[in-house]
């Protein structure tokens, strides 16, 4: 009686090796791509709370260094707003496009067209606006009469509601999602 061992005869196959490297591989494109998968409202909303913030910040900073007032005043109806000089009420040229004002409209942006300004409630205050003193210090409305308690701008798209945030007396502005 004679036993004979077979083997394949072109040796193919895989190691448990290699297929344990294939699937760490594929694992890690995962976790990558399921973050990435989120819709395009919401980063439609992510971005306008981005640039609703970054504007806030540059209100401010513009307040402090030229030592006078600016004012961000919101029209939620129209999804937008604009960056004014406080004392004389007119809308600043953008430091990027100079032959153009300091006027954000989401709906005239595609990359924004989805987003809905739900809200800016500055202490219930009926114009929309939040003033940054020459410090930084935040007022609700177009003057510097009544110092700012509460500050948030609701923003949402489809299901997707994002918060900005200003503190009072700082002027630190935030970004949540509750």
């Amino acid at each position: 009686m004679e036993h004979r061992k077979t083997k394949c005869a072109d040796g193919s196959g895989f190691t448990l090796i290699e297929l344990i490297v294939v699937i760490v591989i594929l694992s890690i494109a995962a976790l990558v791509a399921v973050p990435m998968m989120s819709s395009a409202a919401d980063m439609q909303v992510r971005s306008a709370a981005n640039r609703i913030a970054a504007d806030m910040d540059y209100a401010k900073n513009l307040a402090m260094t030229h030592q006078k007032a600016y004012t961000l005043v919101f029209n939620p109806s129209a999804e937008s707003y604009d960056l004014r000089e406080t004392a004389t009420d007119a809308v600043i040229s953008d430091p990027m496009r100079t032959s153009e004002s300091y006027a954000i409209n989401f709906t005239a942006d595609s990359r924004l067209s989805q987003v809905d300004i739900v809200s800016a409630d500055f202490d219930s205050d009926v114009s929309n606006a939040v003033t940054f003193n020459y410090v930084g210090c935040p007022y609700r409305g177009k003057g510097l009469t009544d110092a700012l308690a509460v500050g948030r701008i609701t923003l949402r798209a489809d299901n997707f509601t994002l918060y900005v945030d200003i503190e009072p007396v700082t002027g630190y502005v935030t970004i949540t999602g509750l």
